[in-house]
């Protein structure tokens, strides 16, 4: 397989950090349908659902260099997706040394293997926190947000100094159906409001572009197959700004809730960002539209979580 010569991922070997995350598991999920042989890493036990059944797991611990020099070496992938990262947004000083070891040193180890094996493509998970690169430079806004920016910076040295094929995917706020990090927005109003509860809620003013989650993981398998995407950081969001409160008051209605929202009921988090993501330059790129409408998405999303209640255990 090569990225110049394949608009699919058919027979291709791609190998996916973070593969048991809510996006990895998606991902996995469709590579696995387009034909690829997949290769997924986890720091623990691999998932025993049924939809995971067909990868090839290994447990890899991306801050052991020899370990992760070794796995990209007896794997040999077509395709790297590094989906592996600590996502926690605080702005707490104690998350600058785990983010910067598990957003930018793993990342670096993970880069420098995939150069040593002449990967094919090096798609990175980015995001939305970063600031844009043709902006005017400013702070990040969290440990985060500045291991990933710095993150990317990598990629495209190693794009453009050791010409390994790289592309960044600058992913929005990514919601939809599956195990997931329950403190973030949408599961944790969708659980709380299930459940017959109150959540609480910041001022809700902030304007965020969502992008469902089978939307995210159809441009990152572009982004491993698109020639133009080489050296590239392309959004992947959905081209629209939609307040956090004009969200929750979606969930409330789907959730056939009649009472008003209490926001306000928390404090704002300093420095939110707020951009919207450039869909026409990404649909030139990857020949790839968002397709799944907000209302869709969240009603898909809270449906899966009125199930997950319901399920045996």
């Amino acid at each position: 397989m090569s990225p110049s010569s394949s608009d699919t991922l058919r027979d291709a070997v791609a190998l996916v950090t973070g593969a048991s995350g809510f996006i990895g598991r998606h991902l996995t999920a469709l590579l696995a349908r387009e034909g690829a042989s997949v290769h997924a890493t986890t720091r623990g036990d691999a998932p025993r659902d049924a939809e995971h059944s067909a990868l090839s797991w290994h447990r890899l611990d991306l801050h052991d260099t020899a370990a992760v020099r070794e796995l990209v070496g007896r794997v040999r992938p077509d395709v790297v997706f590094h989906l592996a990262s600590l996502v926690k947004g605080a702005r707490d000083r104690a998350l600058v040394l785990p983010a910067f070891e598990a957003n930018l040193a793993s990342t670096v180890r993970l880069l420098d293997a995939a150069a040593e094996h002449g990967v094919r493509r090096f798609v990175q998970l980015g995001s939305l926190e970063e600031p844009p690169i043709d902006e005017p430079a400013r702070a990040p806004a969290s440990p985060y947000a500045a291991a990933k920016t710095a993150a990317t910076a990598y990629c495209r040295l190693y794009a453009e100094l050791y010409g390994l094929p790289v592309a960044v995917a600058r992913v929005f706020m990514v919601y939809g159906p599956g195990p997931q990090d329950l403190q973030k927005l949408v599961p944790y109003v969708a659980r709380t409001l299930l459940a017959g509860d109150t959540p609480t809620l910041s001022s809700g003013t902030r304007a965020v572009d969502w992008i469902y989650v089978e939307d995210v993981v159809r441009a990152l398998a572009r982004l491993a197959v698109a020639p133009e995407a080489d050296g590239r950081v392309i959004d992947v969001g959905s081209g629209r700004l939609v307040t956090v409160a004009d969200v929750v008051r979606r969930l409330y209605r789907l959730a056939g809730r009649s009472d008003e929202p209490p926001f306000g009921s928390r404090d704002d988090r300093p420095l939110e960002q707020v951009r919207r993501a450039d869909v026409d330059r990404t649909a030139s790129v990857l020949d790839w539209r968002p397709q799944v409408g907000l209302d869709d998405g969240l009603d898909r999303t809270l449906d899966w979580f009125r199930r997950a209640a319901t399920a045996p255990s």
